[in-house]
């Protein structure tokens, strides 16, 4: 414990300049983001819509004065102002369902934000319905495709794609460094008093929660198969990109991935207890 405890000292020394601030940090992503930043020493601002959800997540955080926590909200202009004066950049983890929220928060001493986006936003398909024979950062759904077809989970597809694209438009025309991280479907271990919807959708083949269960038939339909990434590296993922300055653009953030099929078989072996139809 003395050991963990001098190694942190160690890196509040050396990074204790270095402020950065998170979005969204009572969700899945943003509060293993947080966790993650305070362990290696950095100093956080955590912003949350109701700071009396973070009651149960401040003792697992842990960071002591290294961590403030600033009530914000996507929908409230200004309400990020305080929470990003002073930071070195900003995780951009909060996602909103709203299509006219402004964009104009106080990011004069911000140096770059990081930008969470998802894999709804990529298909495997081209405009014919052809699969591609390589899928990267370039095969981003049409927006007029998602108004179209209104598939599976088709407004957060929508936000999505909107939000990114207004971020790097507003970025562009004000000069700020913005990265986009692209994440599959997170698994593992999760801080928030909930089970994540993203695990929700990958166990929906042994729940059958149709809910989720239509996510997952949407996302292989459009993908051709499943693609899954760790919390712990999507972290990882999100902090290799603020700290290298050549980082530019958008990136793929996947570890495995699996035919429906495969992951079906999967949880059927590591769950033998369920009797879910597969």
């Amino acid at each position: 414990m003395e050991d963990e405890e001098s190694r942190v000292e160690g890196l509040s020394a050396e990074r204790g300049i270095l402020r950065y601030c998170v979005t969204g940090a009572t969700g899945y992503i943003g509060s293993w983001l947080v966790k993650s930043l305070l362990q290696r020493g950095y100093t956080v601002h955590a912003t949350v819509r109701d700071p009396a959800k973070t009651m149960n997540l401040l003792p697992l955080w842990g960071g002591g004065d290294r961590l403030r926590v600033f009530r914000a909200d996507l929908r409230e202009e200004g309400s990020f102002d305080e929470a990003v004066k002073g930071c070195s950049g900003v995780f951009h983890v909060a996602a909103s369902m709203e299509f006219d929220v402004p964009a104009k928060e106080d990011i004069a001493s911000v140096k770059r934000v990081v930008f969470t986006s998802s894999i709804s936003t990529l298909t495997a398909k081209d405009r014919d319905g052809h699969w591609r024979s390589i899928v990267d950062e370039s095969c981003q759904t049409p927006i007029d495709h998602v108004w179209k077809t209104k598939a599976g989970a088709w407004v957060y597809v929508l936000s999505k794609l909107l939000t990114e694209e207004t971020a790097f438009k507003f970025a562009n025309e004000n000069s700020i460094d913005l990265v986009s991280v692209i994440t599959t479907t997170v698994t593992g271990p999760f801080l928030t008093p909930t089970v994540p919807s993203s695990v929700r959708v990958l166990l929906s083949p042994i729940t059958g929660d149709p809910k989720f269960s239509s996510i997952l038939s949407a996302v292989n339909s459009r993908m051709g198969s499943i693609s899954l990434v760790h919390i712990e590296d999507i972290c990882s993922a999100h902090i290799f990109l603020m700290e290298h300055a050549r980082a530019e653009g958008r990136y793929v953030c996947s570890s495995h991935n699996y035919l429906m099929s495969e992951l079906v078989d999967r949880l059927a072996k590591e769950y033998r207890s369920s009797n879910k139809p597969r």
